[in-house]
């Protein structure tokens, strides 16, 4: 009678179960605090303060109505003045005892995040795809300590240049502009770029270039139509971790802008309500802050798994 012979590369049922349950409890801890947020997000503000927490609450878009809008309280006899609200959001905004003053700022900020996020992403990847062809395939004097310089610049924390960037950035007129928001994220996810793109560019064999110059093709049109399309993986992988940093990015942030460039992480900290912080306001605004991150992932999950997992195994 034939025994099944179990290959020790071949995890056991007792690792896949455990490896399983692992994963999954990772990601169910992982997930309550942006949950609880998605929550307080739909709570009035009385709810959101409550203790014990409420888990289950009543169900309002009052967070939502007030980041977007700015409000005035009036007496309750001038409320009983006014004709009877035009919109669903302004009978919200009646509930509270107050009235409608304008717009808020964060629609402003939140386009000031889309505009220097993937301005900046989009500049980071195509000056380190070209850097990271360069290392990888041209014989450069003093090619590692270049490659070691680069990373060093990603060693040391951003907050401790802070002050010489803010003075710098006075001195030529780049505070609170987009153009030194960009240029500066820039700067600082570049060395992460052009490392990260050179591994996937030293995995692209050169024989494919090769073979297109001999068929007449120029240095340029190879790496175009030849390098540029199978290293699509790298540059998407690259392009959302460059992301999640320009995003995400507060200290500097909050020291060089203020007004016109300032993005949502340090304004989304301020929304004050009566009485202090707006907590179902800010819950909605952390919400609506990590919408376009997520759906970034989500449509480049395919190449960022396979670029997590590019070269790992050799033939």
């Amino acid at each position: 009678m034939k025994t099944a012979v179990h290959s020790p590369l071949e995890p056991t049922a007792f690792a896949k179960w455990f490896a399983a349950c692992a994963v999954i409890t990772y990601a169910l801890i992982s997930l309550i605090p942006l949950a609880w947020i998605f929550m307080t997000s739909f709570k009035t503000p009385q709810d959101a303060i409550a203790y014990p927490p409420k888990i289950v609450a009543e169900q309002s878009l009052v967070g939502y109505v007030n980041l977007f809008t700015t409000r005035s309280r009036v007496s309750a006899d001038e409320l009983a003045a006014l004709p009877p609200p035009a919109t669903w959001y302004e009978k919200l905004v009646r509930e509270q005892q107050m009235i409608l003053a304008g717009p808020s700022r964060f629609k402003d900020r939140y386009l000031n995040s889309l505009i220097i996020g993937f301005g900046s992403t989009l500049l980071s990847i195509v000056l380190g795809t070209l850097a990271a062809y360069a290392f990888s395939r041209f014989r450069i004097p003093g090619k590692d300590d270049w490659l070691f310089f680069i990373l060093s610049t990603r060693m040391m924390p951003p907050i401790a240049v802070a002050i010489p960037i803010y003075l710098m950035f006075r001195n030529v007129g780049l505070s609170d502009t987009y153009t030194g928001m960009i240029l500066l994220y820039t700067v600082v996810n570049l060395s992460l770029s052009v490392w990260l793109l050179q591994g996937f560019m030293d995995e692209i064999p050169r024989e494919y270039e090769e073979a297109a110059m001999v068929d007449g093709y120029t240095r340029w049109q190879a790496f175009l139509k030849v390098v540029l399309p199978q290293a699509t993986t790298g540059i998407a992988t690259t392009a959302i971790f460059c992301l999640i940093f320009s995003w995400n990015e507060y200290a500097f942030a909050l020291l060089l802008t203020s007004g016109t460039a300032q993005t949502s992480p340090p304004f989304i900290p301020t929304i004050i309500g009566e009485g202090g912080l707006d907590w179902p306001a800010m819950a909605a605004g952390t919400t609506l802050f990590l919408l376009p991150v997520l759906f970034f992932t989500i449509l480049l999950r395919k190449h960022l798994l396979r670029g997590i997992t590019f070269g790992a195994v050799r033939k």
